[in-house]
This record gives structure tokens, sequence and C-alpha cells, in this order.
């Protein structure tokens, strides 16, 4: 029975979203991070995660109120890092600037 129950754990990991899933965080520490993300660059946070690019200890994705994707990058002690694009936008960005 046991050996079922962790089957099926697994299966609903695997299917919840593969890697991405995995790396996704929640808790009060999340929820920091995602509040500093979001004073820093209004919108709708889409998913938090623990980061370790560019000196960062979290990545927050935030589609802002202009509809355009970035990724607020946080240390630590919540601080923002940088703030990226995301692939589509920054090649949208390149488009216009030629």
């Amino acid at each position: 029975m046991l050996a079922l129950s962790a089957g099926g754990v697994g299966a609903a990991v695997a299917a919840g979203g593969g890697e991405d899933a995995k790396e996704r965080a929640s808790g009060p520490a999340a929820d920091r991070a995602r509040a500093a993300a979001l004073a820093a660059h209004p919108g709708t946070a889409n998913a938090v995660e623990q980061d370790n690019e560019d000196g960062a200890a979290w990545e927050v994705e935030i589609t802002g109120t202009d509809g355009k994707t970035v990724d607020v990058r946080l240390d630590e002690s919540y601080n923002v890092v940088t703030v990226e694009g995301d692939g589509e936008d920054q090649g949208e960005a390149r488009s216009e600037g030629e």
C-alpha cells in the first residue's frame, strides 16, 4: 500500500509540470520574495523559484501591467539584483530597435 501511495505522488509531480514544478517555491520566504518583486515591478506574480544566477537567491516571474513578462531576481535579503525580460519580450525589443 505504501509503494502505491508513493507512486501516486510521483505521478502527480511529473504530471504537474516536470522539472519546473520541482523548482517552484512556496511558504513564508517565497511570499516575501513575491511581495518584494511586486514592489519593484507591479503586476501579477506567475511563479516564485529559488535561484542561484547573477548573485540571486530568488527569481519571481511577473507579468507586468503592460502585459510583458519579466524575471525579477532577488538576493537573500530580498533586494532586487536584476530584472530581465523573458525570451519572447527580448526578441520583440530587438526587432523594434532594428
